[in-house]
């Protein structure tokens, strides 16, 4: 018995087990939320149509929720607090779809209807779907802080393609990552198939939020390099979903000369290189050069036939768009200019007082630099 308990068979099978067990928990999970949701949304139509037919004055929500209350007195989500946004989560989408301007041509492009799902009806059955797949508390805050009906549904869409928690999701609302994702100036249309060319734009944002770094006034292309390393976490869930970090100055040989690409990374959905060069001044012409004999490289030396055309990204502290477009209309390989925004820096003279970080390490460690 012993032996079959110890064996590597055994010890498999009970992994293969909880590995079940925790599938089924998360289909429960997301089966419970949908049918919540579901109950949610029937529940605001009637409270929207009561209220209306009825004229039930502003009293009927307090009463409904202390009613409800006293039925399921185990059951949350009854307050009135709640039953409110319950209803104005309702309206919403509904006011959305029958008074916006919003055509059916935009929500066709939203929502990939097919050519007999075109009335309103059929547009809230193919919304309330995609309202199911993501929590209540998600779709509270989205409604709290979306403008419209087509960023309400960019966040919902981004939030179940990016499995997003609801701190990253307000992460990404604060940031504004709406009106910046697919914003940079590139010329990924001339230099790239059409689907690469769609993803590789929707890819990139004009401007990246580096508000997470704080650094002195004056700080240098190296100092920005470092501390973006040291705040990876942070930096990737800015660049989006599919980066993946290979290299910081990685070595290029080339003739008898070597180059260094600031930081090297994969995009595993895009399966290509991305180099991104990082610049602390205005955009200068030169610049775009560059990163075209980068990229260059990169293909004729790491990438492999499994791997589609390499991509650049460069980040400068500010533009001129025109010289960047027309920096762009001769290039040949694909790059995105944007800016970055760094909302914490440190006026010089307070550098020399604040320890460094090698400096802080050492204290925690116990170690004495003067030894």
């Amino acid at each position: 018995m012993k032996e079959m308990i110890d064996s590597k068979e055994y010890r498999k099978w009970i992994i293969e087990l909880k590995e079940k067990f925790q599938k089924a928990q998360i289909k429960a999970s997301v089966k419970v939320n949908t049918t919540m949701l579901e109950f949610y949304w029937e529940l605001g139509k009637e409270i929207v149509e009561k209220q209306k037919n009825a004229s039930w004055g502003t009293g009927f929500l307090k009463q409904l929720s202390n009613d409800l209350k006293k039925e399921f007195s185990d059951i949350k989500g009854f307050s009135k607090s709640n039953l409110e946004y319950i209803r104005r989560w309702y309206l919403y989408y509904y006011n959305s779809v029958y008074k916006s301007g919003t055509t059916c041509a935009t929500f066709n492009t939203i929502l990939k209807l097919s050519n007999n799902e075109k009335n309103h009806e059929e547009i809230l059955e193919k919304i309330l779907a995609l309202l199911t797949q993501i929590p209540w508390g998600h779709n509270r805050f989205i409604i709290s802080n979306c403008k419209d009906i087509k960023e309400a549904l960019f966040y919902i869409n981004e939030t179940i393609k990016n499995s997003w928690s609801r701190v990253i999701l307000v992460h990404q609302l604060e940031s504004r990552l709406y009106e910046r994702q697919g914003k940079a100036i590139n010329n990924f249309s001339t230099s790239l198939p059409k689907i690469q060319s769609d993803l590789a734009r929707e890819m990139l944002k004009d401007p990246y939020n580096f508000d997470f770094l704080t650094l002195t006034e004056n700080y240098n292309e190296r100092e920005l390099e470092k501390s973006l390393l040291k705040n990876i976490r942070k930096f990737l869930l800015e660049l989006g979903a599919g980066f993946a970090f290979v290299a910081e100055q990685y070595k290029l040989e080339v003739g008898e000369r070597e180059f260094f690409i600031d930081l090297l990374f994969y995009h595993t959905i895009m399966h290509c290189y991305v180099v991104i060069e990082l610049k602390t001044v205005d955009f200068e012409p030169e610049f775009a050069g560059k990163l075209n004999f980068y990229i260059k490289a990169v293909d004729m030396q790491i990438k492999t036939n499994r791997d589609e055309p390499s991509i650049g990204i460069l980040l400068c502290k500010s533009k001129d768009k025109v010289v960047v477009e027309y920096s762009l209309s001769d290039i040949h390989k694909p790059m995105g200019i944007s800016e970055y925004d760094l909302v914490n820096s440190l006026p010089d003279k307070l550098k020399s007082a604040l320890p460094s970080i090698e400096e802080i390490e050492a204290e925690l460690m116990g170690i004495d630099n003067e030894k």
